[in-house]
């Protein structure tokens, strides 16, 4: 999985890919060396927080002597970056008691929403849950066509009503249908939208009112998708939904592109929001759960 998630991420270019030696002056890691790893980071989309945090145990390994080498320096940027990371590595279980869990899915438009609804549809189906997707998403007319075609794919029913229904009535009836037919997973879309319309927030708002009619506890999940590839906009965008409607975990999108997969460390600092799944590729099983020692492991490489 390291192997294949270092190829992918940022197309095996991710920003700790260059020789860590060549950070040495006679076996000795000086200051221009540490300036160039904060470059790093902050040009990686890890932001200021995530950076100094690192930067400030790195710089302590450094004065305590025990970073002397590249293979030193690579150990204490891993143990760093795991240690953030850790935290947040928290795959999505869903556990047998709740019946139906109802999963939201939310984020702007373009960010890979649809198609991660798609995948975790087949994943939960292959571990012999029934699944039942809510066409929420009811502004865009290509989007229950392109929810459809994933239901079909997964070989999973869908829930739908016309284009401009009210989304939170097409939400509250995909709950009553998965109750009456012992659905497992309810994975409901939400229109994608900008976190800056503030009605559409509402919108938002109110889905989750309505749906809290038939369970208060739910939705069980507020899962948003983040593009890798927009740096620190996912970031606000996290912020912004999570302000609105009470995130309970991020899904990470679009890593084997150009970005360089350090907004996972500026989410991980700022946030602390569970990460429960990473992209990196187009194919079913290249959205994976979370691993923290893996995505440092293929940020540092050998």
């Amino acid at each position: 999985m390291i192997r294949k998630l270092r190829a992918r991420l940022n197309r095996g270019d991710s920003w700790l890919t260059r020789d860590l030696g060549s950070l040495f002056r006679n076996e000795r890691l000086d200051d221009d060396a540490l300036d160039e790893i904060e470059t790093r980071l902050l040009t990686a989309d890890a932001g200021v927080e995530a950076t100094e945090w690192l930067m400030q145990r790195l710089r302590a390994e450094v004065g305590a002597g025990r970073v002397r080498n590249p293979q030193q320096l690579r150990a204490a940027l891993k143990k760093a970056l795991v240690e953030l990371l850790a935290p947040v590595a928290q795959p999505l279980r869903i556990p047998d008691f709740i019946r139906p869990y109802i999963l939201f899915v939310a984020g702007v438009n373009g960010v890979g929403k649809t198609t991660t609804i798609g995948k975790l549809a087949l994943h939960y189906k292959r571990e012999g849950k029934r699944v039942l997707l809510a066409a929420g998403d009811t502004f865009r007319a290509a989007a229950v066509e392109q929810l459809r075609t994933w239901s079909e794919r997964a070989g999973v029913p869908m829930l739908a009503q016309g284009e401009g229904a009210d989304a939170a009535s097409v939400i509250f009836d995909a709950v009553q249908s998965a109750k009456s037919r012992g659905i497992d997973v309810l994975i409901a879309d939400t229109a994608g939208r900008l976190h800056t319309q503030a009605h559409l927030m509402d919108e938002l708002r109110k889905i989750k009112r309505v749906v809290q009619k038939h369970d208060p506890y739910a939705p069980h999940e507020v899962l948003l998708v983040v593009d890798a590839t927009t740096g620190g906009n996912a970031l606000v965008q996290a912020l912004q939904f999570h302000e609105a409607i009470g995130l309970t975990g991020i899904a990470i999108t679009k890593l084997d592109g150009t970005a360089k997969g350090g907004i996972l460390l500026a989410i991980a600092r700022r946030l602390a929001l569970p990460v429960r799944f990473i992209g990196i590729g187009e194919a079913v099983e290249d959205l994976q759960p979370f691993d923290a020692d893996a995505f440092a492991e293929a940020l540092i490489g050998e």
